[in-house]
């Protein structure tokens, strides 16, 4: 079965582990960032669909890719941490549990 996607550093050992045969890439850097934004998507919605017991390992996953992507991007946390809060002065946070519903023009 092929597995064309971005995986945790140690997967493939575990999977020789158990006795079985894998292939890996070592992929470029634009690929790299490209695998990881589809690896961000992936773990968001695994996320979404999780059990209330199941949430908290999924958001650990997508910090992990979050991780990644800073470092892939030269970005600090301190970047997106004051662009976070400029959003949340200029247009709010979520704290409110507002849905937007409709809009009439």
């Amino acid at each position: 079965m092929e597995y064309p996607k971005l995986v945790r550093d140690y997967i493939p050992t575990i999977i020789r582990k158990s006795g079985r045969h894998c292939r890996t890439t070592i992929l470029a850097e634009p690929a790299y960032r490209v695998a990881l934004l589809a690896k961000l998507v992936e773990e968001a919605k695994e996320a979404e669909l999780a059990s209330s017991e199941e949430l908290l390992s999924e958001l650990a996953d997508v910090l992990e890719v979050l991780d990644a992507l800073f470092v892939a991007n030269q970005f600090t946390m301190d970047q997106a941490r004051q662009l976070q809060l400029q959003k949340r002065q200029d247009r709010g946070g979520f704290e409110g549990r507002l849905q937007l519903d409709l809009i009439e023009e």
